[in-house]
């Protein structure tokens, strides 16, 4: 059952993917392991196994196109070389945990959006959304908390 969570600003680093839509499903995973294997590089790691996936859905700039596989950090210090830092404002979120095949997430976000508009709330499809991977080591079998930011309706 869908929930809304307010989330404080989140301090990101992690690897950025940029490929066509239909190949996230594929190269997700991918950076995911990569960054598993490189998490001794990032300082001051909160959780070393809770990955965070981050993405503008209607992005406005190239710098917002793509997806942000990343772990969360208490503060920036010496990025590492290919790794990007990015900056989460504090945002109120609808949030649905999402236990299955990665394949199958399209279909829990539509059920996350039908909950957003029947429970009164806006997507803000234009601001940062989040997934954060509980388990994700196997694409077939995941648990992820699928984040959508929203806002009351007025």
């Amino acid at each position: 059952m869908p929930e809304v969570k307010q989330l404080s600003e989140l301090k990101l680093v992690g690897i950025r993917v940029l490929c066509p839509g239909e190949q996230y499903v594929i190269e997700i995973p991918k950076a995911s392991k990569v960054l598993s294997e490189r998490m001794d590089e990032i300082a001051n790691v909160v959780n070393p196994s809770l990955q965070l996936g981050a993405f503008v859905v209607e992005h406005s700039s190239n710098e917002e196109d793509g997806y942000w596989v990343c772990v969360e950090v208490s503060e920036y210090e010496e990025i590492p070389k290919d790794m990007f830092a990015l900056t989460i404002p504090a945002q109120m979120y609808a949030v649905l945990r999402h236990r299955g095949a990665n394949v199958e997430i399209k279909q829990a976000y539509n059920e996350l959006h039908q909950w957003i508009e029947v429970n009164g709330y806006q997507r803000l499809a234009n601001k940062w959304h989040l997934e954060a991977f509980h388990e994700c080591a196997d694409p077939a079998n995941i648990d992820v908390e699928l984040m959508d930011t929203v806002a009351f309706e007025v």
